[in-house]
């Protein structure tokens, strides 16, 4: 009998353990939104009679006329032939008549499943094992009892736009805000009122940073509760100057750097991520053998490698987008990767900036600097009223923090716990 009694015992207590272990019933959860990063969700193109193809390998791909494809990503970004034609249409041109930037002519664009995540999970569903982006996190996020579409979403965005200074139009960076504006409120009303948690990666945090100053504190207050952003380059990053410089393949085998450097070039998010001079200050980041560059010589700096066209939007619609970054007065939760190597420093030699250049490696995660990566609480060290949480994930690279199972474990746990203080507090 006292066998028995004990072994009871053993299973009550194994099975209270285990509901105090089990995530919180689905209804119970405040509703998150995936907010992706720079090149983080599918984008959809069309071309139309007013495009002019540039080569005769371009214009014999005339199935794609009339009819939506998807632009990015587009497998013909891994043929060097068809690089070009890739290339070309995802190019942005600045037009001075009307301060903003454009579509290349004749390239119309758009992005598919606004409100799902079904665009942030693979970015050709037909390559997942080599698209993979946010699958792992949302089947993560799936097992704490998260749904697509009920209490969890998606905000894809044309990444290759951003945002402007006041007094600046930036038609497509700011519809994004609003439409994400939309869907916080959406998101809310549709659980019960619940305020949302809003959950970005690189890029995506300085535009949820944006939409969350832009918008009214009592706004901020009634929609949201959280705010998590992984690997955010609060400061831009030094990997930007190498894009800038002299392109950047990825990493993919047989595309030269040179061949995407153009159309790099005239991304304005990129521009908007390269290094700020109020984390970087004074510290030479491009060294060659007639001059140094800091982040304070940026416009010399695009105008020496032979883009001068980028000074003038860099200096007026960026540049105050990068002095100060303003504290929301939402708690924020910081996860960063840390102790990977990370290009700190470019060393070029006479062949000047078409040749790919020496490193030297420096803090990070691999992409964006420690710096850049502790700016918030670096600036807002003295900012009482704005919570800020800072978790560093040593070894961890600036994309693995999707995937990697240490990291997702602190994610997941974060949220809930986010979201059991929620719970505790309404009692």
């Amino acid at each position: 009998m006292k066998e028995k009694t004990r072994t009871d015992f053993i299973l009550a207590l194994f099975m209270t353990l285990m509901l105090l272990q089990a995530p919180p019933c689905s209804s119970d959860l405040h509703p998150l939104i995936l907010v992706p990063g720079n090149g983080g969700n599918q984008l959809e193109a069309r071309l139309t009679s007013a495009y002019k193809a540039s080569s005769l390998l371009c214009r014999l791909d005339q199935g794609k006329r009339d009819r939506w494809f998807r632009l990015w990503f587009d497998p013909t970004v891994l043929v060097a032939p068809l690089l070009k034609c890739f290339s070309e249409r995802m190019m942005l041109y600045f037009d001075p008549a009307v301060d903003d930037y454009r579509n290349a002519p004749g390239v119309e664009t758009r992005v598919p499943h606004f409100g799902s995540t079904r665009s942030l999970l693979y970015l050709d569903p037909n390559l997942k094992h080599i698209t993979d982006y946010m699958a792992t996190l949302v089947e993560s996020l799936q097992e704490i009892g998260y749904r697509d579409g009920h209490n969890l979403f998606g905000a894809p965005y044309d990444f290759r736009y951003g945002l402007a200074a006041e007094g600046h139009p930036s038609l497509v960076g700011s519809q994004f805000l609003q439409n994400l504006k939309e869907l916080v409120e959406k998101a809310s009303e549709s659980n019960g009122g619940k305020p949302v948690i809003l959950v970005s990666h690189s890029l995506g945090g300085l535009f949820v940073l944006h939409l969350l100053n832009r918008n009214q504190l009592s706004w901020r207050r009634k929609f949201i509760k959280h705010f998590v952003a992984l690997s955010a380059p609060w400061g831009g990053t030094v990997q930007e100057m190498l894009t800038f410089a002299s392109g950047y393949s990825l990493g993919v085998p047989l595309v030269n750097p040179l061949q995407v450097r153009d159309e790099q070039r005239s991304s304005e998010s990129n521009l908007w991520l390269l290094p700020s001079p109020s984390h970087f200050g004074r510290k030479p980041l491009v060294i060659t053998p007639s001059r140094t560059y800091s982040a304070l010589d940026m416009p010399q700096f695009l105008k020496d490698i032979g883009f001068e066209e980028g000074v003038y939007p860099y200096k007026s619609r960026v540049f105050p987008l990068m002095e100060r970054l303003i504290a929301p007065r939402v708690p924020i939760t910081c996860i960063i990767g840390s102790g990977v190597k990370t290009p700190e420093t470019l060393f070029y030699g006479r062949e000047g900036f078409d040749k790919q250049p020496d490193v030297v490696y420096g803090d990070g995660d691999g992409t964006v600097n420690v710096v850049s990566l502790v700016a918030l609480e670096t600036q807002w060290s003295n900012v009482t009223e704005q919570p800020l949480k800072v978790i560093k994930l040593p070894q961890i690279s600036h994309t693995a923090i999707l995937k990697d199972e240490v990291a997702l474990r602190e994610i997941t746990g974060e949220i809930l716990n986010i979201n059991s203080l929620v719970l505790s507090s309404n009692q």
